[in-house]
C-alpha cells in the first residue's frame, strides 16, 4: 500500500524520531511511505484558540497536499482529530473545499488506527524489553475513539511488560495553549498524571501524541525520576536486530 505521511509540526520540529519510526515500521510491514513536501501545519492550534479565519489557508493547503493519496497517516491523535473533525467545519463557507476536506479526512488515520483497522495487523514484529505503561491521550480517546487499539499493539510486542496506568483516562494537563493560559491548573493535572505513572513502576510511559509526552516527560525529567517517555511509533518500530 502507498501511504502518505502527515508528519505534524511537533514531530517535524521537536520529535523527528516519532516520524522516522512511523516510516520504518510501515516500510518493514511492506508498504511504501511518501512525504508530500507541500504539507505544513494543519491549523489545529489556530482553530482551538478561535482563529478559524487564519486556519482556513492552512486547511486549504493541507487538502491540496494530501488529496492525491488514498491513505494518510500521522503519529498524532490530536492532529488527525483536527483533520477529521474540524477541517470541513472551518471550510464550511466554501462548499467545494469542505467536501474535499471531508474526503481527505475520511482516509486520514492515526497510526494505531491504520495498523489495526486498515492494515489488519496487531503483531508488528516489535521487540522492546521494558516495563511500559500507556497514557491514552484526550484526542485519541475522546475525539478519534481509538479505544484499545494501542494496547492491543503493545500486548504483542515481545519482551514488553505492559502495566495498567491508574486513572488512565484523566488528562495530563497539556491541552496545547491550555498549558500556557492556565499554567497552574495544567501543572496540578500534570502532578497527578506523573504520580500515577510512577506508581506503575514503569521504565517508560508511552502515548500516541508527542505533545502529551513532551508535557509528561518534561515533568518526569525535572523530578529526575528515571522514567522516560517514548512515542508509541518508536516502540512498535523497535526490533531485536
Amino acid at each position: 500500500m502507498r501511504i502518505a505521511l502527515f508528519v505534524t509540526c511537533l514531530a517535524d520540529t521537536m520529535f523527528p524520531a516519532a516520524a522516522k519510526a512511523t516510516v520504518q515500521l510501515l516500510e518493514r510491514l511492506g508498504h511504501e511511505v511518501v512525504f508530500p513536501e507541500d504539507q505544513t501545519c494543519c491549523g489545529q492550534m489556530h482553530i482551538n484558540t478561535g482563529y478559524q479565519k487564519d486556519a482556513l489557508p492552512l486547511v486549504r493547503r493541507h487538502v491540496r497536499a494530501f488529496e492525491p493519496y488514498d491513505v494518510v497517516v500521522a503519529p498524532s491523535g490530536s492532529c488527525v482529530g483536527s483533520v477529521r473533525h474540524q477541517h470541513a467545519m472551518v471550510a464550511a463557507g466554501d462548499a467545494g473545499l469542505a467536501a474535499r476536506a471531508s474526503s481527505v479526512a475520511a482516509r486520514t488515520y492515526e497510526l494505531s488506527e491504520l495498523l489495526v483497522d486498515v492494515l489488519g495487523v496487531e503483531d508488528v514484529g516489535a521487540y522492546y524489553p521494558h516495563r511500559v505503561t500507556y497514557h491514552p491521550t484526550c484526542h485519541s480517546l475522546r475525539v478519534l475513539r481509538v479505544g484499545d487499539k494501542p494496547l492491543r499493539l503493545l500486548r504483542n510486542v515481545r519482551g514488553l511488560t505492559l502495566v495498567d496506568l491508574p486513572a488512565a483516562e484523566e488528562c495530563c494537563g497539556f491541552g496545547g495553549t491550555f498549558a500556557v493560559k492556565n499554567a497552574d491548573t495544567s501543572t496540578a493535572m500534570l502532578a497527578d498524571k506523573m504520580r500515577h505513572v510512577l506508581d506503575t513502576g514503569a521504565d517508560v510511559c508511552t502515548a500516541g501524541d508527542a505533545s502529551c509526552l513532551m508535557h509528561i516527560g518534561g515533568g518526569l525529567s525535572r523530578l529526575r525520576t528515571g522514567t522516560r517517555t517514548v512515542h508509541l511509533a518508536e516502540i512498535l518500530a523497535s526490533t531485536e536486530a
